[in-house]
């Protein structure tokens, strides 16, 4: 038996992701509708976590960019990292604070 890759477009990954972070349908049934694997749509998903709306983007070796579009795409990366450190102090927070309290 062979099995083919298939592709799918970014808008399709897109699709697929938001259906599910907007609680229109759930992992499963998504899978189920459109024949993936969960690890794809779980991959697909850590994607998406990381990058938003920049996910699923055609992969631009380094060496292709300028040293300006570098620089755009390191003070994005770092605006995401800032983000995630703010939500993760903040849960951290609360976990602490909810575990304080008897």
């Amino acid at each position: 038996m062979t099995t083919t890759r298939r592709t799918y477009t970014r808008e399709f990954k897109l699709m697929v992701v938001k259906q599910v972070a907007q609680g229109e349908k759930r992992a499963a049934q998504v899978c189920r509708e459109h024949d993936l694997a969960s690890s794809v749509y779980d991959r697909w998903r850590q994607e998406y976590l990381k990058k938003g709306e920049q996910a699923f983007q055609e992969r631009v070796p380094a060496t292709d960019l300028t040293s300006e579009q570098r620089m755009v795409a390191l003070e994005r990366f770092c605006g995401q990292l800032a983000l995630e450190n703010d939500l993760l102090k903040k849960a951290l927070r609360q976990c602490r604070s909810s575990s304080a309290t008897p």
